[in-house]
């Protein structure tokens, strides 16, 4: 029996191995020099430490540090403060929502929390040869860097010493993450008065990466990321989506809470927050030093308002082409057949200017897409919009089911080449697009992988 094309001998995989492994290290080489020096809030609940998950996330988030990542890790504590108070008789539970918290539910917090803290500066201490900790020297700072507040009586109900993040000490936090250390919080904080307030996880990490501006919040979840109805994994939500996914009031408790301290964290500034399964080993690398990534990735997709075009938007998109198709950047189409397909159209708006827009073309048989008409109004460029036109042409490619996004182009070939486009021929398009190629023009083809 003969065995499939795609399984290699030891030989094969001798000699093919080095090669995919350069390969691999040169593709993640720009996410390594991208987020340099960026600060990563990662937080993840008591489960996480339960499942046994926590060693091999150490030696991940270790390897982030040594590649210049700034770290602050916040850890929750629910189930071993359930099991805590358990084992003390008390008939008392925590869940996702605010409870009240009495003197012994606190000091079962204690307990908890300083047990995994010491658990993690553990890991983090690990350095035996031949592992991936060896010569790793990791300093983790814990301190009392958060204020709280209590929450006090609502709805008649005093909730004793469950509290909420009043303020951070971010010159602090910033001190620490200077020097090179990672910074680790508990879910607790203190008043001014010197009491102990019960905090939730998911809103402390969620204040601190506010307060620092972080380039991302991550929550490491069992398994709480946003699917399509295929069961695939959304892996780019913009916040409006995921405001309009928590109204709907389908998720689930967990997810919900994850995905709203999400979006709350893009919408005061934070550039990405993701929902990673903890489950999935390494999922933290995954998603960083891939395209796609294995979780949900909440991102503010708009800095104004992109939208769908309508009839009413033929007009100005045929003023952002027209100077483009006279230069012969791009190739005349004409109102009519804009008109005729205005609903491939995305335009960006701002106070009622249409000021960029983008075409998306699906070409389900071969599992394609082309992408035209990227166009920002020079008076616009420079801020980052045609990154945003380009990441939702790609998101919408991927939600209709294409591998691959293609473009023609006669002038921008290394704005393509930088965002990952790989050149190809006229080969490689769909046999429809083939056949109405203009080959007066020569454009050139431009692929990237979805």
């Amino acid at each position: 029996m003969a065995e499939p094309e795609d399984t290699f001998s030891a030989q094969d995989a001798a000699q093919f191995a080095p090669a995919q492994f350069v390969r691999w290290f040169r593709e993640v080489a720009p996410y390594v020099h991208n987020f340099r020096g960026k600060t990563f809030v990662v937080a993840f609940g008591g489960e996480l430490v339960n499942d046994g998950a926590l060693n091999n996330l150490i030696q991940d988030l270790s390897l982030l540090s040594a590649l210049g990542v700034r770290l602050v890790l916040v850890h929750g504590s629910r189930p071993q403060v359930n099991e805590q108070l358990k084992l003390k008789g008390l008939d008392v539970r925590f869940g996702r929502n605010n409870q009240p918290t009495n003197a012994a539910a606190l000091e079962c917090a204690k307990e908890a929390a300083g047990e995994i803290r010491l658990d993690i500066e553990a890991a983090f201490s690990q350095g035996l040869p031949n592992t991936p900790m060896s010569n790793a020297q990791i300093r983790v700072i814990s301190g009392n860097f958060v204020t709280a507040r209590p929450i006090g009586v609502i709805e008649g109900v005093d909730y004793l010493h469950t509290g909420a993040v009043r303020k951070l000490d971010s010159d602090a936090l910033r001190s620490v993450l200077n020097q090179g250390a990672i910074v680790l919080l508990s879910p607790l904080g203190f008043s001014p008065t010197g009491e102990a307030f019960n905090l939730a996880m998911e809103d402390l990490a969620t204040s601190v990466a506010i307060s620092l501006r972080a380039e991302k919040l991550i929550f490491l979840t069992q398994n709480r990321t946003i699917r399509h109805e295929d069961g695939s994994v959304d892996t780019e939500l913009a916040r409006e989506d995921a405001d309009a996914l928590l109204a709907g009031g389908a998720l689930d408790e967990d997810t919900a809470t994850f995905l709203s301290h999400a979006s709350r964290a893009v919408k005061r500034g934070v550039a990405r927050a993701h929902l990673l399964p903890y489950t999935l080993d390494g999922s933290v690398l995954l998603e960083i030093f891939t395209h796609d990534g294995v979780g949900t990735m909440v991102v503010e997709d708009t800095l104004d308002d992109l939208r769908a075009a309508t009839m009413d938007d033929v007009g100005a998109i045929v003023r952002l082409i027209d100077p483009l198709e006279a230069d012969g950047t791009l190739v005349p189409r004409g109102r009519a057949v804009i008109e005729r397909d205005v609903e491939q159209f995305t335009v960006l708006e701002h106070d009622g200017v249409i000021y960029g827009c983008v075409a998306m073309i699906p070409y389900p048989d071969d599992r394609m897409a082309e992408m035209a008409c990227l166009i920002v109004h020079p008076e616009w460029q420079g801020e980052g919009e045609g990154e945003m036109l380009l990441r939702h042409a790609e998101s919408k490619a991927r939600a209709a089911g294409a591998r691959r996004l293609f473009v023609l182009t006669t002038r921008t070939s290394h704005w393509f080449i930088k965002r990952g486009f790989v050149q190809g021929g006229v080969a490689d398009l769909p046999r429809e697009r083939q056949a109405h190629y203009n080959r007066s023009r020569n454009s050139l083809v431009f692929i990237k992988k979805l």
